[in-house]
């Protein structure tokens, strides 16, 4: 099941740079959280703090606490942190010299899972999640770079479903996809949420209004208002929310 994640005064930067200015937001299990805003206003930043890959930059920086269900991600190896907090990213990544099999249990292997019959039992599982095996189940040993774009970034969000995460972070998944191959996977989040808490930064004000619980505008490093998502859709407390969905700048 998915964790709550509770964010408390974060602050991260670049260099000399601060991109997020003491963000706190409590964020629920098992719903989806939107994050929007202008480019630049710190999204991306946002979610891969949540995960410690804003650390792997060189000259990063971040102070604040961040929680899963109460447990510091700071007192958690980082490598298993990355197991409990997939991500996805806006272009998918699969691995070009592997099957689409090898991709989806790629994750498992290095953490040294064995058995065949074990890996298939996860891949088709994974691949079910991820509304994929109907399409793939004959092709499994064809390369991950065969599928369409669609059908590849639901091949990464197999691959990151296959150690069983309890939050799924994804960033724009669907904005180099065509509408047909962004529906299922707005399709999909919405299953996944069921056994996942899902936070997804979004430049598409539709997409955000259609799957999100909550829904978080960034601006300028700041978190200007969060909110449910029909809240900030139709009564949003603060002008620079209503500006921003509605067109006025960003």
């Amino acid at each position: 099941m998915g964790q709550s994640v509770s964010i408390r005064n974060l602050v991260a930067g670049y260099g000399e740079q601060i991109t997020l200015k003491g963000i706190s937001v409590e964020l629920p299990a098992n719903e989806v959280t939107a994050i929007i805003g202008p480019s630049g206003c710190g999204k991306s930043t946002f979610i891969r703090c949540i995960n410690r890959l804003h650390e792997t930059i060189p000259g990063t920086k971040v102070a604040g606490e961040i929680l899963l269900d109460g447990e510091s991600i700071y007192d958690m190896d980082s490598v298993q942190l990355r197991r409990t907090v997939g991500m996805v990213f806006q272009k998918a990544n699969p691995f070009p010299a592997m099957s689409i099999y090898e991709n989806v249990v790629a994750g498992l292997k290095l953490n040294g899972v064995r058995g065949k019959s074990k890996l298939l039992a996860v891949a088709e599982k994974s691949l079910r999640r991820a509304a994929l095996w109907d399409e793939v189940q004959d092709r499994l040993n064809y390369s991950g770079m065969s599928l369409s774009g669609g059908q590849q970034q639901r091949l990464c969000i197999a691959r990151a479903l296959a150690v069983e995460p309890s939050v799924l972070l994804m960033d724009e998944p669907a904005s180099a996809l065509d509408p047909i191959a962004t529906q299922k996977i707005e399709e999909l989040i919405l299953e996944l949420k069921k056994n996942y808490t899902i936070i997804i930064v979004t430049h598409n004000m539709q997409q955000a209004a259609r799957i999100a619980d909550q829904t978080a505008f960034f601006l300028n490093g700041e978190l200007v208002e969060f909110g449910t998502t029909s809240d900030i859709f139709t009564n949003p407390g603060d002008k620079r929310t209503e500006d921003y969905i509605t067109g006025r700048f960003g």
